[in-house]
């Protein structure tokens, strides 16, 4: 009885937290600007015609080379920031605000460790994530395992975020779709560099909420085996918006009555279902399955108002060989408690794959 009614908690808090955050007149919902117009219609067409060469996998990452500078040093461990230019292709560059041309990275590592001897994961931000320090402090404890943390701030988030958005609402849907496609980019470029460039034995990726859903599509499409780890995800960004409390801070009457939709006029569920087919787009299983699918592990919620369980089993289900990890909590308080849960499937998961061959 007492589970039971600490599940309920869980549930309840996540849309308390919820409706103070998304409902109130407070904040500015997502969305707000419609659906981008044009821009939609370019990002739509470019990522599905991704899809038939995802399960060829010939997209090699572009390497970037970003320019360094030291934040602070000890004895053993040193944090260094880093800024480089997306690696993007001009349409893309193009379509992102000039406030996030240019991408930032942070980068904690333990010294006087040869890089083939130790590991790297690249955190990517949740929503609303928009500084290092969270993902500093979950990495921060595994430099005594020998791994590094490297932490990419997103395309419309921290120091990038463009001059109009309100924190971290998102102005129209295609500014959520640039978001997503601009991040992958990126971090397939820093595990690239890590490898070719850092050395680095292993590698692997992570985030926590849309941060998961980006780390999972990274694992899916990086040339070579990563641990990819979601942590508190969906299988697709509908679900978050469609489904879970996320649809109560969107702003659907902005949508329907948004002119560059092809329809004059939309009923709200019609909105809806233009808003699922165009975050259909997301959905994960429909990625190629990772190189080591082993090294796949989900950690997610018992009671998560954000995220219902049947979506984390979808990409359990299609991903085979993949494993689901179950805290007791909702989404926010898995979100401030189960931080050693996520830290020890980082461990695990990196333990999973083999050391990187290093030519003598």
């Amino acid at each position: 009885m007492v589970t039971v009614n600490l599940g309920i908690l869980h549930y309840v808090l996540d849309h308390v937290y919820g409706a103070f955050v998304h409902r109130t007149k407070l904040s500015t919902p997502f969305f707000s600007r419609g659906w981008g117009g044009n821009k939609l219609d370019m990002l739509e067409s470019m990522i599905r015609q991704l899809f038939p060469e995802l399960y060829g996998q010939n997209w090699p990452p572009n390497l970037v080379e970003p320019i360094w500078r030291t934040v602070w040093e000890t004895k053993t461990a040193c944090l260094r920031e880093g800024v480089f230019k997306t690696p993007c292709d001009e349409q893309l560059i193009d379509a992102l605000p000039p406030e996030s041309r240019s991408a930032r990275v942070a980068f904690l590592a333990p010294k006087f460790v040869s890089p083939n001897r130790m590991a790297c994961v690249v955190h990517l931000a949740g929503t609303g994530d928009h500084t290092f320090e969270r993902r500093l402090r979950l990495g921060g404890p595994l430099l005594k395992e020998n791994i590094a943390t490297m932490v990419l701030e997103s395309p419309f988030y921290g120091q990038r975020r463009p001059l109009l958005q309100r924190g971290a609402k998102l102005l129209c849907v295609s500014d959520l779709l640039l978001l997503g496609r601009v991040t992958i980019e990126e971090a397939r470029s820093l595990l690239y560099w890590l490898e070719t460039e850092g050395g680095f034995g292993k590698t692997g990726v992570c985030g926590l909420s849309m941060g998961g859903v980006h780390a999972a599509m990274v694992g899916s499409l990086h040339p070579t085996p990563v641990a990819t780890l979601p942590f508190l995800s969906p299988h697709s960004a509908a679900v978050a918006f469609c489904e879970g409390i996320l649809k109560h801070g969107t702003a659907w009457e902005a949508l329907r009555e948004d002119g560059s939709v092809h329809k004059a006029s939309m009923t709200l569920e019609e909105v809806r279902e233009r808003m699922r087919s165009v975050l259909s787009l997301t959905d994960v299983t429909r990625f190629p399955v990772p190189k080591n699918p082993n090294a796949v592990i989900l950690v997610s919620a018992t009671d998560d108002g954000y995220i219902p369980r049947h979506s984390v089993l979808e990409l359990k289900k299609a991903w085979p060989g993949s494993e689901v990890r179950w805290v007791t909590g909702g989404h926010v308080s898995s979100f401030l408690l189960h931080n050693d849960e996520f830290r020890r499937a980082i461990v695990d998961g990196l333990n999973r794959l083999p050391w990187k061959e290093t030519s003598l």
